[in-house]
């Protein structure tokens, strides 16, 4: 057997898919590679539920054969792709996160996963998850909690918290991760990788597990713009099978990755109301990154960009909890052996719900309509907005309770998901040896624009170079 290169789990998808076309690596050799990396170094990080070996290396057998026949092969051909456990996945079990589906292995994928089949993605495996994609921190009852690549003290965060660790311990490319409210941007942040949350409709909804359907979008987590503009590529076509989703093709998301950032009116946005609450330091290393985008032909627009946030964090909560709740949590809830297997977050949150009168209810959607409203407001002197991810770093796990919220960790992307807009978190520096990240906002539909400005941020300040000790 040939040797493998020494960096292979930390190449991205695009090159290893290069090598496997050319021949300069087998699909095979690749998937033994990260299989022998996950089953060797998991088990302190533990951002997999379950390693797919037999299935993956099936379907890179298969691969390899097609490639040998000079057949033609997809835009993911041999590239380990991780999926949060969320997700359906055909003959592999899928658990969401909860005791109640421990032994659940489905008959059919989800579309999601279907797609990158399609594409000839290899399913390495199943990520961590909170239960039902419930909390913040990927911890549950189904396996020990996920922990932080750069420092195993702390949260990965969550909900693809194994799906963002995975990333940064070199353990795939790629990962399929899902986010309601900061799901993928949050743990992206924490675990210094980048994450895509497209915008609400741009992903068909299709063979998920306890996610919600208004607030929530499927969307990749990578170390490479390019990257995740491939796999978002495949996930934004259009189904006539989901009412809820856009119709329309999405545009090519790689065709216009580098051409820059010139022109472009960029807006700062910094919540005053939780000043108190997050690390000043951080705050002004993300502020500062973000200025930097300048230096690249950007304008900084002069005033702040403000949002009147009052009242979102309750909004969202009812609109989120009760459309879990509708849509799995109420048959659950009311199963008195069901309800004893849930974690204290997933039964509190159903708890909740249950009690959500229809006045309450009402009242989110209004919010919810006035709010897009205001958000959109805040683009009409820029063309994209930038603000912290998260004002601090990845919380010590210790530091937090077992089913403690934080509003203060979610009021800048909580606010993207209720607007129903896209944004992109990008690796941007460290405070005290510790990821932090910049989010990029767009209106709805312009996913391509907020991929340039990560791909340009990418090109001046690489942060691939910099990797997790494992």
């Amino acid at each position: 057997m040939r040797d493998r290169p020494s960096d292979l789990h930390w190449m991205p998808a695009w090159q290893i898919r290069e090598a496997i076309v050319t021949r300069r690596l087998s699909a095979t050799e690749v998937a033994c590679h990260f299989i022998e990396r996950i089953e060797k170094l998991d088990r302190r990080l533990h951002s997999f539920f379950t390693v797919s070996g037999e299935v993956a290396l099936a379907q890179a057998r298969a691969i390899d054969r097609r490639i040998d026949r000079g057949e033609p092969v997809g835009a993911l051909a041999g590239v380990p792709v991780s999926i949060k456990d969320q997700f359906l996945t055909k003959s592999i079990r899928t658990t969401s996160g909860s005791r109640i589906y421990a032994d659940h292995v489905p008959e059919e994928d989800s579309l999601h996963v279907a797609r990158v089949k399609a594409a000839d993605g290899v399913i390495i495996g199943k990520t961590a998850t909170p239960e039902f994609g419930t909390f913040w921190r990927t911890t549950g009852r189904v396996a020990p909690e996920c922990v932080n690549p750069w420092d195993p003290r702390r949260t990965s965060g969550g909900s693809s918290g194994g799906a963002a660790a995975s990333v940064a311990a070199g353990f795939g490319p790629l990962a399929l991760g899902s986010d309601s409210g900061g799901s993928i941007r949050l743990p992206s942040a924490m675990c210094g990788v980048l994450g895509v949350l497209p915008s609400n409709g741009r992903v068909p909804q299709h063979g998920s597990l306890g996610s919600t359907m208004f607030l929530c979008s499927a969307g990749p987590i990578s170390r490479d713009v390019r990257d995740a503009a491939t796999l978002l590529q495949l996930l934004a076509q259009p189904s006539v099978d989901d009412s809820l989703c856009r119709l329309d093709e999405p545009p090519d998301y790689l065709s216009g990755l580098d051409d820059g950032i010139a022109g472009l009116r960029l807006g700062w946005w910094e919540d005053q109301s939780i000043s108190g609450q997050v690390d000043a330091a951080v705050i002004t290393a993300i502020k500062k990154a973000a200025f930097g985008l300048g230096s690249l032909g950007a304008n900084i627009v002069d005033d702040a960009v403000t949002f009147d946030t009052q009242g979102v964090d309750e909004a969202w909560r009812v609109l989120d909890f009760v459309d879990r709740y509708a849509s799995l949590g109420e048959s659950l809830y009311a199963d008195p052996l069901a309800r004893r297997k849930l974690t204290q977050y997933a039964r509190e949150r159903f708890a909740w719900a249950k009690g959500v009168s229809g006045a309450d209810y009402s009242r989110a959607v209004l919010r919810r309509a006035a709010f897009i409203r205001s958000f959109e407001a805040g683009f009409r002197s820029c063309d994209l907005v930038l603000s912290p991810t998260l004002g601090f770093t990845a919380p010590v796990i210790e530091s937090v309770g077992p089913a403690q919220r934080i509003p203060a960790l979610v009021a800048y992307t909580l606010a993207v998901n209720f607007a129903g807009f896209t944004s992109v978190t990008i690796p941007c520096g460290f405070v005290d040896g510790m990821p932090i990240g910049l989010q990029v906002i767009a209106p709805p539909n312009q996913e391509a624009l907020v991929l340039r400005a990560a791909r340009a941020f990418e090109l001046a300040w690489p942060w691939a170079g910099r990797r997790a000790a494992v």
